[in-house]
Protein backbone atom coordinates (compact mmCIF):
# COMPACT_ATOMS: atom_id res chain seq x y z
CA UNK A 1 0.00 0.00 0.00
CA UNK A 2 1.54 3.32 -1.04
CA UNK A 3 0.55 6.79 0.06
CA UNK A 4 1.25 9.87 -2.01
CA UNK A 5 1.12 12.06 1.09
CA UNK A 6 1.35 10.87 4.69
CA UNK A 7 -0.84 13.02 6.90
CA UNK A 8 -1.74 13.45 10.55
CA UNK A 9 -4.97 14.88 11.91
CA UNK A 10 -5.12 16.65 15.27
CA UNK A 11 -7.97 18.12 17.26
CA UNK A 12 -7.24 21.30 19.16
CA UNK A 13 -8.53 22.52 22.50
CA UNK A 14 -10.61 25.04 20.57
CA UNK A 15 -12.36 22.12 18.81
CA UNK A 16 -10.80 22.66 15.41
CA UNK A 17 -9.57 19.82 13.22
CA UNK A 18 -6.18 20.45 11.64
CA UNK A 19 -4.40 18.25 9.10
CA UNK A 20 -0.63 18.18 8.57
CA UNK A 21 1.74 16.55 6.10
CA UNK A 22 4.27 14.22 7.66
CA UNK A 23 7.23 14.63 8.08
CA UNK A 24 7.29 18.23 6.77
CA UNK A 25 4.74 19.47 9.32
CA UNK A 26 3.08 21.65 6.67
CA UNK A 27 -0.58 22.28 7.49
CA UNK A 28 -3.04 21.29 4.77
CA UNK A 29 -5.78 23.88 4.35
CA UNK A 30 -7.28 22.95 0.96
CA UNK A 31 -10.54 21.20 1.92
CA UNK A 32 -10.71 19.40 -1.45
CA UNK A 33 -7.33 17.79 -0.73
CA UNK A 34 -8.33 16.89 2.83
CA UNK A 35 -11.62 15.35 1.61
CA UNK A 36 -9.69 12.96 -0.68
CA UNK A 37 -7.55 11.54 2.14
CA UNK A 38 -8.26 7.95 3.13
CA UNK A 39 -7.38 7.68 6.80
CA UNK A 40 -5.65 4.54 8.06
CA UNK A 41 -7.22 5.12 11.49
CA UNK A 42 -9.79 7.51 12.91
CA UNK A 43 -9.74 8.50 16.58
CA UNK A 44 -11.16 12.02 16.42
CA UNK A 45 -14.42 13.32 17.86
CA UNK A 46 -14.33 16.19 15.36
CA UNK A 47 -15.29 16.36 11.71
CA UNK A 48 -18.26 16.28 9.38
CA UNK A 49 -18.12 12.47 9.41
CA UNK A 50 -18.96 12.29 13.14
CA UNK A 51 -21.48 15.09 13.70
CA UNK A 52 -24.07 12.48 14.69
CA UNK A 53 -22.22 11.39 17.85
CA UNK A 54 -23.32 14.51 19.71
CA UNK A 55 -26.64 14.19 21.52
CA UNK A 56 -29.12 17.04 21.42
CA UNK A 57 -28.01 18.43 24.81
CA UNK A 58 -24.30 17.52 24.73
CA UNK A 59 -21.54 20.06 25.15
CA UNK A 60 -18.38 19.78 23.05
CA UNK A 61 -16.33 18.47 25.97
CA UNK A 62 -18.84 15.68 26.81
CA UNK A 63 -17.61 13.20 24.16
CA UNK A 64 -14.00 12.37 25.04
CA UNK A 65 -12.90 9.71 22.60
CA UNK A 66 -13.83 7.87 19.43
CA UNK A 67 -12.45 5.10 17.24
CA UNK A 68 -13.54 3.76 13.86
CA UNK A 69 -13.47 -0.02 13.39
CA UNK A 70 -10.83 -1.52 11.10
CA UNK A 71 -13.58 -2.27 8.56
CA UNK A 72 -14.49 1.44 8.53
CA UNK A 73 -18.22 0.84 9.05
CA UNK A 74 -18.63 1.39 12.80
CA UNK A 75 -17.60 4.05 15.29
CA UNK A 76 -17.40 3.60 19.06
CA UNK A 77 -17.36 6.62 21.42
CA UNK A 78 -16.82 7.24 25.13
CA UNK A 79 -18.11 10.18 27.14
CA UNK A 80 -18.12 11.98 30.48
CA UNK A 81 -21.18 10.04 31.63
CA UNK A 82 -19.58 6.60 31.35
CA UNK A 83 -21.48 5.80 28.16
CA UNK A 84 -19.85 3.70 25.44
CA UNK A 85 -21.85 4.04 22.22
CA UNK A 86 -21.65 2.27 18.86
CA UNK A 87 -22.63 4.14 15.69
CA UNK A 88 -22.61 3.39 11.99
CA UNK A 89 -19.73 5.26 10.31
CA UNK A 90 -19.84 7.81 8.89
CA UNK A 91 -22.66 9.53 10.81
CA UNK A 92 -22.88 12.99 9.23
CA UNK A 93 -26.48 13.72 10.30
CA UNK A 94 -27.13 15.39 13.68
CA UNK A 95 -28.47 13.39 16.64
CA UNK A 96 -28.01 9.88 15.20
CA UNK A 97 -29.39 6.99 17.24
CA UNK A 98 -26.78 4.60 18.56
CA UNK A 99 -26.62 1.00 17.40
CA UNK A 100 -25.55 -0.16 20.86
CA UNK A 101 -24.90 1.53 24.18
CA UNK A 102 -23.40 0.36 27.46
CA UNK A 103 -22.63 2.16 30.69
CA UNK A 104 -19.28 2.01 32.49
CA UNK A 105 -18.87 3.32 36.02
CA UNK A 106 -16.65 6.31 35.25
CA UNK A 107 -15.64 8.89 32.69
CA UNK A 108 -14.36 7.12 29.53
CA UNK A 109 -11.17 8.83 28.32
CA UNK A 110 -9.73 6.40 25.77
CA UNK A 111 -11.34 3.80 23.54
CA UNK A 112 -10.09 1.56 20.71
CA UNK A 113 -11.69 -1.07 18.53
CA UNK A 114 -9.27 -3.99 18.80
CA UNK A 115 -10.95 -6.30 16.32
CA UNK A 116 -14.11 -6.44 14.28
CA UNK A 117 -15.97 -9.51 13.14
CA UNK A 118 -19.13 -8.62 11.26
CA UNK A 119 -21.21 -6.73 13.88
CA UNK A 120 -19.30 -8.10 16.90
CA UNK A 121 -16.53 -5.94 18.28
CA UNK A 122 -13.84 -6.25 20.91
CA UNK A 123 -13.29 -2.85 22.47
CA UNK A 124 -10.55 -1.59 24.81
CA UNK A 125 -11.76 1.04 27.30
CA UNK A 126 -9.74 3.19 29.70
CA UNK A 127 -11.60 5.20 32.31
CA UNK A 128 -10.53 7.79 34.83
CA UNK A 129 -12.44 8.26 38.09
CA UNK A 130 -10.45 11.44 38.78
CA UNK A 131 -11.74 13.56 35.90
Amino acid sequence: CKFSVVTSKVSTGSYKRQVYEVPSGKQLVDQAVIDRITWATWTSVLGDEVIGIWSRHAEKADVNCACVSHSGINLVTGDDFGMVKLFDFPCPEKFVRTTFCMVTTTNTVHIRVLSSFSRRHMVEIFSSPNL
